[in-house]
């Protein structure tokens, strides 16, 4: 993941185009670089960042931090290319968020801790809720699932089995029933049986149905969630954007679990939710075992940039 960012940004890509670093170390060993070298430099690591799904709004954010910092300054020439890993490394770190708290340290402060988990038609909400339940059961914490995706039979048994292999107790309506009266009885369960943490699958829905976010607003406002977990694909790219936005025009998603992480060659979809949303990304989905669940931190990415 993020590899063809290293590539672009170290030069270790097999081909006869030079870095963004090595053309800005060069051209400053000549001359300051000034507006019009920058954007010539910067014009290759913008295609690049483009074509591997980091958003158009999320490439501008790096380009107005990289020339604030190296337009119009003196770097000695030897320190150069630091310089510029250095401002590199600044800007990836302002757009990616963490959160304040780790999932595990909320479910401390707060019982029960009561999650919703939300995102577009096969996301991997479903697979995400089990590996949610495998990380609090791992912490000693017991879990209720609630199976809120009540238009699909199969979701429904599904969620089942999942609770099944883990142990869990799982509240559940029949099919076609209100989802957000699904909702209220985890809820409800989870407090009066002084269970840990409650979470709650939502059925997929196409961002741009309204009559499906409504049904998402009734689902959150019964069940007042302390998070709101979107799961978006890694692998979707930039249309993960314009997805978790509309999300969150309806509710105000608070935190991201980017799924399917390993099946992703180019990750640009991380990064761009992130700066979107605003909202922390909590998880990284790496696999379809329940413990396929990384705790997400800057450093995996800057780590992977070589920064």
């Amino acid at each position: 993941m993020f590899s063809y960012l290293k590539d672009k940004l170290t030069g270790d890509e097999n081909d006869e185009s030079e870095s963004f670093v090595n053309k800005a170390k060069s051209a400053v060993l000549d001359t300051d670089i000034d507006e019009a070298t920058f954007d010539d430099l910067f014009w290759e690591l913008e295609q690049h960042l483009l074509k591997n799904n980091v958003a158009s709004s999320v490439v501008d954010a790096f380009k107005e931090e990289l020339r604030d910092d190296l337009v119009d300054t003196t770097v000695r020439r030897s320190n150069v290319e630091q310089h510029i890993k250095d401002s590199l490394r600044d800007a990836v770190r302002g757009v990616l968020k963490e959160p304040d708290q780790t999932f595990l340290e909320q479910a401390n402060n707060k019982s029960p801790f009561t999650v919703v988990v939300v995102g577009v038609n096969g996301s991997g909400k479903t697979t995400t809720v089990a590996k949610l339940a495998r990380h609090a059961q791992q912490a000693d914490k017991t879990c209720v699932l609630g199976a809120a995706d009540t238009y699909r039979a199969a979701a429904i048994q599904q969620l089942e089995e999942h609770a099944d292999n883990l142990g869990t107790k799982l509240i559940k309506h029949e099919y076609g029933a209100d989802p957000a009266a699904v909702a209220y009885d985890a809820v409800e369960h989870t407090r009066s049986a002084g269970k840990d943490v409650c979470l709650i699958d939502t059925a997929g829905r196409i961002h741009t149905d309204r009559n499906l976010m409504e049904q998402l607003d009734k689902i959150v406002r019964v069940a007042e969630p302390d998070l709101i977990l979107y799961v978006a694909e890694a692998v979707t790219g930039s249309d993960a954007v314009n997805q978790v936005q509309a999300f969150q025009d309806h509710v105000s998603i608070n935190g991201v679990v980017m799924s399917k992480v390993d099946a992703d060659d180019k990750g640009g979809a991380v990064i761009s939710v992130s700066h979107v949303t605003g909202a922390p990304i909590y998880f990284l989905g790496t696999g379809q075992d329940y413990d396929d669940l990384q705790p997400f931190t800057k450093d995996i990415v800057l780590d992977t940039l070589g920064l």
